[in-house]
């Protein structure tokens, strides 16, 4: 039985998620400022990655901190490997009014290609690149889910002006890599409430 804890952290709540099974196992995708929650939260459990769907200083925060208290291997696409070293890439440095202090690493243990397949918790979890609101930005279907980031929101879509970010490529991103899930798949994203496919093929005014 796989558990999704949520759990909106940092200056903008940012939505990080903890999987957990029913054996003690787990793992979190995008450990954000405000780290204390979760390491409270994954104190239960044996957690073996953190997957990232991209590397902007509100995703990745508290990756160092998760990784010291768990051994977890970080996992991120290729493109986006080395904005999690580089404060300026990451733009932790140039955020003052969000971010705590500048993101200087943990460096990847693993980098992702689109179409890789994960085996975690016996789930199968591919990988799908989906850039726009960055280039380096995936999204990860597990099941009847997907951890969508900051690609699609509810009633929304991610934010093209930063570095890297383009519109055409996200609503591309979004049709060939997330509308072609299934109605029902439930859209986890990176801010905001939970929604589902075909709830955003039906109202999503981007769209």
């Amino acid at each position: 039985m796989i558990r999704i804890r949520t759990l909106p952290v940092g200056p903008i709540a940012t939505n990080c998620y903890v999987v957990a099974d029913g054996d003690g196992n787990a793992f979190v995708v995008d450990p954000g400022y405000e780290y204390e929650p979760i390491l409270d939260a994954v104190k239960p459990f044996r957690v073996s990655h953190i997957l990232l769907t991209h590397a902007h200083f509100d995703h990745i925060g508290g990756v160092r901190a998760v990784k010291e208290k768990t051994g977890a291997k970080v996992l991120i696409h290729r493109i986006e490997a080395p904005w999690l070293v580089d404060p300026s890439l990451n733009m932790s440095a140039h955020r003052s009014e969000y971010c705590p202090w500048e993101v200087d690493g943990p460096p990847a243990d693993e980098t992702l290609e689109d179409g890789d397949v994960l085996e975690i918790l016996s789930q199968r979890i591919e990988v799908r690149h989906t850039p726009g609101h960055s280039p380096g930005h995936v999204s990860y279907v597990m099941g009847d889910v997907v951890f969508g980031g900051d690609a699609l929101f509810y009633g929304s879509i991610g934010r093209t002006d930063l570095p890297g970010g383009d519109f055409k490529t996200l609503l591309s991103s979004i049709r060939e890599k997330l509308l072609t899930l299934p109605r029902g798949v439930t859209v986890l994203p990176g801010h905001g409430p939970l929604t589902t496919i075909g709830r955003e093929l039906e109202s999503n005014p981007f769209l």
